[in-house]
């Protein structure tokens, strides 16, 4: 029962701390300058600067006023931002019905589903490649600590931990990529998909997605790589020097067993933090990335949106972001559940 109760105030306190984190974002998204308002303005005086359409400084300088009150009705900037907030909280629905500033022909909703299965392809591989890889490769390296095996795995995840991920990016494009002569041209340049992909058989679509994720992959989760195996490594070495495995050795355990079937599951416990990050995952993406290898993700919509000042986009994809990262906090208690049912969270 204590357990339940904890995660129904859990849940409870999503409320007011995604209203929080939502209400601080759409404050600091007013104060930005250049806003949409701004920007139309500029496009309106470029206009009428142009060669096709003839300059007609007096009557823009005439009307700017009265098309400046226009557009912020039109954008509803005329109103208080406390009654901007609320509409965009819940008539709009997070803003995802609100038409994008950018493209005027598709809500924030439709502009971000766009970059979905991009975010989400790219996310849950990074995830379960991650986690299958380097906690095997974990426990590998506490079983053979300070073995050559130990040594030269240290070497290649810390140097994949120490390199930018733009340079390691543009290393490989230039290894693999046929950037430059001599070297082998394996994957694709950039992209997520080749341009006939549509007409590709399934056996050939899988192919050509994963020449087109492997590079950036691996790019993606290298600086993961290290923290989490480092993490995996010494938290097993931990519980391995502890006395109750000591005493399940003493007692003529084997030490199979007691790794396994003692020692194993503890370890695991420091792990579990990161489970609920897959929910943030098919939002989450690294902007540097994405640039390098022209990926269509949410990294790059976020950064264009917020450059280009389409609010609905962004504040749509920070409040789910958001939402998702603290149902994910949830989820990461609810495995320490899980892993060790003798957690109290009363203490």
């Amino acid at each position: 029962m204590e357990r339940t109760d904890y995660f129904i105030r859990r849940l409870l306190l999503i409320i007011p701390t995604f209203i929080g984190i939502t209400l601080v974002c759409f404050g600091m998204v007013q104060l930005v300058p250049g806003g949409p308002v701004e920007q139309m303005m500029l496009r309106m005086r470029g206009m009428g600067e142009g060669e096709s359409r003839p300059a007609q400084g007096g009557e823009v300088a005439s009307v700017s006023a009265e098309y400046r009150a226009q557009l912020e009705k039109h954008f509803g900037f005329d109103r208080p931002w406390w009654e901007r907030y609320l509409q965009w909280l819940v008539h709009d629905r997070l803003g995802l019905d609100t038409p994008s500033y950018k493209y005027p022909d598709k809500s924030a909703w439709q502009v971000i589903s766009q970059r979905f299965e991009v975010s989400l392809i790219f996310g849950i591989t990074g995830f379960v490649l991650t986690y299958f890889v380097c906690i095997p490769l974990g426990i590998a390296k506490a079983l053979r600590q300070g073995s050559p095996f130990d040594v030269a795995t240290s070497a290649l995840v810390f140097a994949g931990y120490a390199m930018p991920a733009f340079a390691l990016g543009m290393l490989l494009k230039m290894l693999f990529c046929g950037t430059v002569d001599h070297f082998w041209s394996w994957f694709p340049v950039a992209g997520f998909e080749s341009d006939h992909y549509a007409a590709m058989g399934f056996a050939e679509k899988v192919a050509d997605r994963i020449q087109h994720m492997f590079l950036p992959l691996v790019c993606y989760v290298a600086g993961n790589f290290a923290v989490l195996t480092v993490l995996m490594k010494n938290s097993l070495l931990d519980q391995i020097g502890s006395d109750y495995i000591r005493t399940v050795l003493a007692r003529g355990g084997s030490f199979r067993r007691a790794v396994w079937g003692h020692a194993f599951r503890n370890a695991l416990i420091p792990i579990a933090t990161g489970f609920g990050s897959v929910l943030t995952l098919m939002f989450a993406g690294s902007v540097v990335i994405e640039t390098v290898f022209e990926i269509p993700g949410m990294g790059r919509l976020s950064l264009e949106s917020m450059v280009g000042r389409d609010y609905p986009v962004f504040l749509g994809a920070v409040s789910i972001t958001a939402l998702l990262g603290l149902l994910g906090n949830v989820i990461s208690d609810l495995c320490y559940v899980l892993i060790d049912p003798r957690i109290n969270f009363r203490k």
